[in-house]
């Protein structure tokens, strides 16, 4: 798995498509592709823009543009896809505030383990599905 930005991009010459990957608030994966050449620096700045009124638990259509923010430190070549694709978990984030989306299932997930943390219940814990 790569751990930078740097990582990554180097990774994408070994591949034709790259997968963005995030869940729905069931926590269903859900994901796109675009081709390789799409993926820069700054795509890790901007993020990628998608419609949440696609997905289950996330908008309603009149207020449907949400962004994915990439996490390197996730990105692995799939080596189950025909086709060579580098696969990348997102974080679900507003558009307009830039914040993290409340029903992303990665963000409430972070914020239970940094609750557990600032309790003294845990210092660590796992969650599916990405667990």
């Amino acid at each position: 798995m790569a751990k930078t930005v740097a990582d990554v991009l180097a990774m994408v010459s070994q591949v034709k498509m790259v997968d963005f990957r995030f869940t729905d608030l069931p926590g269903v994966w859900q994901h796109f592709s675009v081709p390789a050449r799409e993926l820069t620096a700054e795509t890790f700045e901007d993020g990628v823009g998608f419609d949440g009124s696609s997905i289950r638990g996330f908008k309603e259509i009149h207020e449907s543009d949400m962004l994915l923010m990439l996490d390197p430190s996730t990105a692995f070549i799939d080596p189950i896809l025909e086709v060579p694709t580098l696969a990348i978990v997102c974080d679900v984030f507003d558009p307009i505030t830039r914040d993290p989306y409340s029903r992303d299932p990665r963000f409430i997930a972070s914020r239970a383990e940094a609750y557990l943390k600032q309790t003294g219940i845990g210092d660590s814990s796992f969650w599916g599905p990405e667990a």
